[in-house]
């Protein structure tokens, strides 16, 4: 996998050719404002148990959770999944959430 460097809000983080985030300890809270606004989500507090879940499941399991497994093992229904992060929830908010693509996603 190649990665590069880009800039987000003045930080320098490492990404893959997609953009999505290829070092975990260069996630924060506030990065993920940035990369929320980016692909058009305006994250509100409905957003946050998701993302920490996500964040969570990958530290555990060196994997990112598909939406499958956010809703079996994180208790979030498919359907809200898509209401918060709209056609693309799986891809979406592993980018927000600074995790690789799950696998399987498009």
């Amino acid at each position: 996998m190649t990665t590069t460097t880009t800039t987000i809000d003045g930080r320098d983080v490492h990404v893959d050719a997609e953009g999505f985030l290829t070092e975990y300890d260069e996630w924060d809270e506030a990065l993920a404002v940035s990369l929320a606004a980016q692909i058009g989500v305006e994250l509100t507090e409905a957003h946050w148990p998701v993302l920490r879940f996500l964040r969570e499941d990958y530290a555990v399991r060196g994997e990112t959770p598909t939406t499958r497994r956010v809703q079996a093992v994180g208790g979030i229904p498919v359907k809200e999944q898509f209401t918060l992060f709209p056609k693309k929830p799986g891809k979406k908010m592993s980018y927000i959430a600074g995790l690789p693509k799950p696998h399987g996603c498009v």
